[in-house]
């Protein structure tokens, strides 16, 4: 007897302590700090998301073995089928979209911030599929459109996908996002540093260092993970690059004027065929795309696909002056078609390709004038491609950190950032130009806007502040004073005959000297929700309080009262300076 009493004490304690580990868990979570447990959490997501990529790269890989892998076997004859590729690429996009929701369709850099914004980063799940099928494809058929946009895609569909299935709190699954997208462009690019940039100057849009150690470590993880699989590659290493001497930094700095007029109009194009293209029909977007990406390929092939055809050209021995300019001008028809079109794909890629034809162009001329220029046509090239994604995505600092490790070479720093500030300045100030994502937003009619005090309690958890000295009871009129009474201040709940919870209070009449007992309803919130909900919840009558449930894994519909959150300690909380 004795025995079986130990065991089930056992059990019991075993119990408690498992549902205190749980909570002490969330309550981690739930704080704007760093932690252990984040940081563990986000190294296993990037795990899962790095797999993803590396499995899309392999495909890719595969797949251009029969297809295309270099210059060489570049078809610009009509006889040959490998000519009609766009074609047949965007009917196979177009019937894949016949198969999946309507729902489930946009996807793409823009689509994953407008859910990090106003979604705390949850991608739904059933939008992988269709990105990562029509984005090998428009690869695989040659469209000018990058592996970066499919690699962000799916990095955040597997890392919040995760979060979500781990009922994390919702400022945490945010941050999973963030990693996973990390994990996804290193994975990619084999570039762990610039992949942290990016994400902070192009997703997250502001700086918290608890923010930072998980998306590092994602970013390191999905560098790693592409190292294992591919070997340490830097994309660009082969890039002839030698340090230019100061007397030149003068042309340069008409380089980058040039750079920043040539991003400017590439934005304002691509975003005009976007603003054109929004409400016709799929199948007539992708089949202009195919066409003029097939008639450019006829006559001009080395500007289809990512970009590396066209960078191939630009730092070949001793390339022509107007085949580059006609080449040029075809990179960017090809890529203003296929992704103002709405070809599933990523920007970076071609912006690679269209600004290593601009920099070797400007090398060129440059050498014509003064020849003591053409031993630095690599360096030319390496700068317009940190230029061009600099000034078109609103990311120098990435841009800059992303060739500085694709090149594997430093000399890169000083001409690279002495070229993008005039052209950032010249693009933006001169042309009104925007980041293409946020305006690619504003064409869909996506938000990604947040008030600085909504985006601040966004950021916390729900269960940070909440109340757990509460009191909760059944409907009982005639108990219900004495519990009140006896509750010393704690917050008394109700249950009523309904199921829904309100809140207790003794009020003082003030037409005479009694009290009365009165009840309110009160919304409730699940734990996982942050203090910006509860905000918006108690906002608009500036007063009352909300209850944080959490939902039995066993009867999903039970709701368990875990907290109270009060508008008077939400108030104070926003101005101790926290948020």
């Amino acid at each position: 007897m004795q025995f079986k009493i130990n065991k089930v004490a056992i059990i019991h304690a075993k119990r408690a302590a498992r549902k205190y580990l749980h909570n002490e868990f969330r309550d981690k979570l739930s704080q704007a700090k760093i932690s252990v447990q984040l940081c563990a959490l986000a190294l296993l997501f990037a795990i899962i998301a790095s797999l993803v990529i590396i499995l899309f790269r392999l495909i890719l890989l595969w797949a251009e073995q029969y297809l295309l892998s270099d210059t060489n076997t570049i078809s610009s004859t009509l006889s040959d089928w490998r000519s009609y590729l766009p074609l047949m690429g965007a009917a196979l996009i177009w019937l894949l979209s016949l198969i999946g929701s309507k729902r489930y369709r946009r996807m793409g850099i823009a689509y994953v911030l407008h859910r990090f914004k106003l979604h705390y980063g949850k991608v739904p799940l059933q939008s992988a599929p269709g990105q990562f099928s029509q984005a090998l494809i428009a690869l695989m058929t040659n469209f000018s459109v990058g592996k970066e946009g499919p690699a962000i895609h799916l990095g955040a569909v597997s890392a919040s996908v995760m979060a979500e299935k781990f009922s994390l709190p919702d400022n945490s699954v945010r941050i999973m996002c963030a990693s996973g997208i990390a994990a996804g462009i290193a994975a990619i690019f084999n570039a762990p540093l610039a992949a942290v940039l990016f994400v902070f100057e192009v997703i997250v849009r502001e700086y918290k260092i608890h923010y930072f150690f998980p998306i590092m470590l994602s970013a390191i993880c999905g560098a790693v993970s592409s190292q294992l699989a591919f070997g340490n590659i830097h994309e660009y290493e082969l890039i002839n690059v030698i340090r230019i001497p100061l007397d030149h930094y003068p042309i340069l700095l008409i380089g980058g004027v040039v750079l920043g007029c040539v991003a400017a109009l590439f934005n304002f194009s691509l975003l005009n065929v976007t603003a054109k293209g929004q409400n016709w029909p799929l199948i007539y977007r992708l089949l202009i795309a195919a066409v003029i990406t097939t008639s450019i390929g006829l006559v001009m092939p080395q500007a289809l696909g990512s970009g590396d055809f066209a960078i191939h050209e630009a730092i070949s021995e001793h390339p022509s002056l107007l085949f580059l300019i006609g080449l040029l001008l075809a990179k960017m028809l090809a890529t203003v078609a296929a992704i103002g079109f709405g070809i599933p794909g990523g920007i970076i890629d071609p912006l690679y390709g269209i600004g290593n034809l601009v920099g070797a162009i400007l090398a060129i001329i440059s050498s014509l004038l003064f020849p003591s220029i053409a031993p630095y046509i690599g360096l030319y090239t390496v700068i317009g491609m940190t230029a061009m994604m600099g000034v078109c995505l609103s990311a120098p600092l990435a841009a800059l950190v992303a060739l500085l490790e694709l090149t594997n070479d430093a000399a890169i720093i000083l001409p690279a950032m002495f070229v993008t500030i005039p052209a950032y300045l010249i693009a933006y100030q001169g042309f009104n130009t925007n980041s293409i994502f946020l305006k690619q937003l504003d064409i869909m009619g996506l938000g990604y806007k947040v008030a600085p005090l909504n985006q601040g309690l966004q950021n916390k958890g729900v269960r940070v502040l909440m109340d757990r000295r509460f009191v909760i009871v059944n409907d009982d009129d005639e108990l219900l004073l004495e519990v009140l009474k006896r509750a010393e201040g704690r917050p008394v709940l109700v249950r009523n005959s309904e199921g829904q919870i309100e809140m207790l209070r003794l009020e003082m009449q003030s037409f005479e000297d009694s009290t009365t007992l009165s009840r309110h309803p009160m919304p409730g919130l699940p734990d996982s929700a942050t203090l910006n909900e509860a905000y918006e919840a108690l906002v608009a009558k500036r007063s009352g309080e909300v209850y944080i449930y959490r939902l039995s894994p066993n009867s999903p519909n039970h709701q368990k009262v875990v907290g109270v959150i009060s508008w008077t300690n939400l108030l104070q909380e926003i101005r101790s300076g926290q948020i």
